[in-house]
């Protein structure tokens, strides 16, 4: 279940690297990004959410589905699966990042990647 993991996920964090003893102020900023990363209800609340935001939605692949029976796919298997290449290009010079993908239009249609990750 994908519901309230953006939130889950900074309180596991949190426990864990306070456990490892990091600084909370770092903690913070780490847990703060985690909380925020889901594109439902989630914002860019500092430089390290943004970052977590953009390679959230990027890491999209065929490899990333462990269940492959195509017939009981959802949405998130379908789209994963489908995606043959993704990658993100950073132009530092002019502050500019593209990504690139490629989806398999006949697994899913690229509309339901925009479906799901924006």
């Amino acid at each position: 279940n994908r519901n309230g993991h953006s939130q889950s996920g900074a309180l596991i964090a949190q426990e864990i690297l306070r456990r490892m003893g990091m600084d909370i102020s770092e903690v913070a900023i780490i847990c703060a990004a985690i909380g925020n990363h889901d594109e439902g209800s989630g914002h860019p609340v500092n430089q390290v959410a943004a970052a977590l935001i953009l390679a959230d939605k990027s890491h999209v692949h065929r490899n990333r589905v462990r269940n492959l029976d195509v017939a009981t796919f959802d949405i998130h298997d379908r789209v994963n699966y489908a995606a043959e290449y993704s990658i993100l290009n950073i132009d530092d010079d002019n502050r500019i990042i593209t990504m690139e993908l490629a989806i398999d239009t006949s697994i899913c249609p690229v509309m339901e990647y925009f479906e799901i990750f924006l």
